[in-house]
């Protein structure tokens, strides 16, 4: 996986997520993980396709996911709704929007799904053998990872 297509994925969470949650954040050390792992319990998938072919997840854990559609909304979630499913789809779309805007001025051409939201324990993403970059990021809502699985297209 060439490093171009993840840095443009690191730049836009760290904006989006400093904007839209107005607070300090921090990337973790990043790492590569079997894609046949499980995920943290929310996650919003986003599909690519073109020169490149893969996925985007920007994974969470329940509570986190509750303390940043609360954030979002400027009202306390006690559970994800409907609302804030929408709000944790959102912030996914932006992230990866600003991400491939910055990619495709850099020449690379791909489309991408329409995100999808998956919650639930014990949850296992599987991508046919690629290994995924993770970046971890921190944030005072607790722990987001940015799961970057992207191929070229042989």
């Amino acid at each position: 996986m060439r490093i171009e297509y993840i840095n443009p994925f690191v730049e836009a969470a760290f904006n989006v997520l400093k904007e839209v949650l107005n607070a300090d954040i921090k990337r973790g050390e990043l790492y590569l993980k079997s894609t046949s792992q499980p995920v943290l319990g929310v996650a919003t998938i986003i599909g690519l396709a073109g020169d490149v072919e893969g996925r985007i997840l920007l994974d969470m854990a329940p509570d986190t996911a509750l303390k940043i559609a609360s954030a979002m909304n400027m009202e306390e979630f006690k559970v994800l709704d409907e609302l804030g499913k929408a709000t944790i789809t959102e912030l996914a779309n932006m992230i990866t929007g600003q991400a491939v805007t910055k990619l495709h001025d850099l020449g690379f051409k791909f489309d991408l799904t329409p995100p999808s939201i998956v919650t639930g324990r014990d949850m296992v993403i599987s991508d046919s053998g690629v290994e995924a970059l993770i970046v971890p990021i921190q944030l005072p809502q607790g722990k987001i990872e940015i799961n970057v699985a992207i191929k070229e297209k042989a």
